[in-house]
């Protein structure tokens, strides 16, 4: 009897390579995982990464391989039927890179079954052992040149869809190019992390996916094309070559599993490869649909909008991020991510300080204070933010203006209401004019269990809250893509992502409605709240304590 399909998700993250093996109805079958600083010690890896004296931050490729042999080794110790898997498809953590050598799509192509993937890609696959990651900071001095010779950050943003950001892969590719220019002449093929693991499973190297090379700073988002002009900035007439054919949707099919997986490790040889793609984009497509957001409650804040189809493209800012949809590209569909440094830390600090490091306290006192907070409110920027971007410190205001301190009781209330008001502000401006609202709001994190905090989340942005079932988003997008690509090949050849999920179902659970009279309260105090914040970025100088 022949089994039922299943469809792998892989999820190449700073600190660990995780699978998800789900079957029809987004039933989870298994999960897997391998930890780089406990599984491989051997590497001296901290969080999977090893550190520079200069900002440098990289991970080493063998390491990685090594994780995909020990990842396969325990699927089978879990008795996992690894003939079952259709598809395969997955995400690599934004913007790093991987270097091959011009001996590497020979060693990748003759892979001996009897050997595992390390013995026989490293060092001779590679010209960099170590990959730049996401982490790095090394590269300021490429980034103002980029943005120089550009014609400025703004213009940037609106080709590539982010102005220049040190971990941007186009300000790592300047970087090797100026400082190992033997590494970068001797380079054949630069991969994203995400087209490396594809690489991988097909045995020959893998396109650059769309989404994942909206993160690059290298792809007109416009277009879905390689800038020529910006391939030139970074890497001379060189990189074009170096970078592939032009980057691929999502979805689609690259070609079959390579024979070293099937002699190895008992693939199905008919198993198909999709596109691999980047981790946020992965999770928009296992959390989202479009007209849906995704708001991350982690130490950093970050919300992302699966833009709805609309007839303009949405606006580029140079404090916020347009990336491509993995899927959507006729007409072309669009993430917005923003990035807030301070999160759940300046949460904490003002818990422990205001609410005796409780946060029952913490929650008593937004329960006991109403909509608006009497007229008070707070910016806490306890590190240096990016959204305003350079303002630090704690900024108080009664009704707007400007004040020396706030009543402790009102603080909880305060900093869940600024740091929500500064999304809602930049979704409004984000958004084409001719968008519908956004509908649904996914939240995920450590404070996403917080009951008062859902709720100020769904009156002040707007939207219904759902909470997902798995945290495991990026893996099982990676899943979902994997499983589109076989849909469409065996069942619907013109169905959408929305259709496959809308087949699927959804793991989303409703935790927070909007209250109507407190969303009109919120919708009249954005305009004040906007004042506010441009108080506090001309006055660079916080009223009250510095953290």
């Amino acid at each position: 009897m022949q089994s039922e399909p299943t469809f792998l998700g892989l999820d190449l993250s700073t600190q660990s390579l995780k699978a998800i093996v789900i079957a029809s109805g987004l039933k989870i079958v298994h999960e897997q995982s391998v930890s780089f600083d406990n599984d491989l010690p051997h590497y001296n890896t901290t969080g999977g990464a090893i550190r520079g004296p200069k900002g440098e931050v990289t991970s080493p490729v063998g390491m990685w391989l090594e994780a995909f042999d020990l990842l396969l080794q325990r699927l089978k110790a879990a008795n996992v039927d690894i003939a079952s898997i259709a598809a395969i498809s997955g995400a690599g953590q934004q913007h790093g890179s991987v270097y091959w050598s011009a001996k590497g799509p020979d060693l990748l192509a003759s892979l001996d079954p009897a050997k595992c993937l390390h013995a026989q890609l490293v060092p001779h696959a590679f010209t960099l052992p170590n990959a730049p990651i996401w982490q790095d900071s090394s590269t300021t001095v490429q980034c103002a040149a980029l943005e120089e010779d550009f014609g400025g950050p703004q213009r940037l943003a609106d080709i590539s869809g982010s102005r220049a950001y040190e971990r941007f892969t186009a300000s790592q590719i300047a970087k090797v190019s100026s400082d190992n220019p033997l590494a970068y002449k001797a380079t054949v093929r630069i991969s994203l992390v995400s087209s490396w693991i594809a690489s991988i499973f097909l045995g020959k190297l893998a396109p650059i996916e769309i989404s994942d090379a909206s993160g690059m700073n290298l792809m007109d988002v416009l277009t879905l094309k390689w800038n020529d002009e910006l391939l030139q900035i970074c890497g001379g007439p060189q990189l074009r070559a170096k970078l592939g054919e032009e980057p691929v949707p999502g979805g689609t099919i690259l070609g079959n599993i390579s024979p070293w997986w099937v002699q190895r490790w008992g693939f199905n040889k008919n198993c198909v490869i999709a596109p691999f793609t980047g981790d946020n984009p992965a999770t928009v497509a296992g959390l989202s649909t479009p007209g849906d957001a995704i708001l991350s409650l982690g130490t950093s804040t970050t919300f992302l909008i699966d833009i709805p189809p609309a007839s303009t493209p949405p606006k580029r800012f140079t404090n916020s991020h347009l990336l491509t949809h993995p899927t959507q590209v006729d007409p072309a569909g669009y993430i917005a991510m923003l990035c807030y440094k301070n999160g759940g830390l300046a949460r904490e600090e003002i818990r422990n300080r205001y609410s005796r490091s409780s946060w029952d306290a913490f929650n008593a006192q937004i329960e006991n204070t109403p909509p608006g907070n009497d007229g008070w409110s707070g910016i806490y920027f306890p590190q240096l933010e990016i959204i305003p971007p350079n303002v630090q410190g704690e900024f108080f205001f009664r009704n707007g203006q400007l004040t020396d301190s706030m009543p402790d009781s009102y603080h909880a209330r305060a900093i869940i209401e600024s740091q929500f008001l500064s999304i809602k502000a930049r979704i409004l401006s984000i958004l084409p004019k001719d968008s519908p609202p956004l509908r649904r709001l996914v939240i995920t994190g450590g404070a996403s269990s917080n009951k008062y905090i859902r709720q100020l989340a769904a009156d002040i942005l707007r939207m219904d809250v759902y909470i997902a079932e798995t945290k495991e988003a990026a893996g099982i997008g990676g899943a979902l893509l994997a499983q589109f690509a076989w849909w469409k090949a065996h069942h619907e050849p013109t169905g959408t992502f929305a259709d496959l999920k809308a087949n699927e179902g959804e793991k989303l659970r409703l935790v927070a409605q909007q209250n109507r009279e407190q969303v009109q309260v919120y919708d009249e105090l954005l305009e004040q709240y906007l004042k506010c914040e441009d108080i506090v970025v001309a006055s660079g100088t916080p009223s009250g304590i510095h953290f």
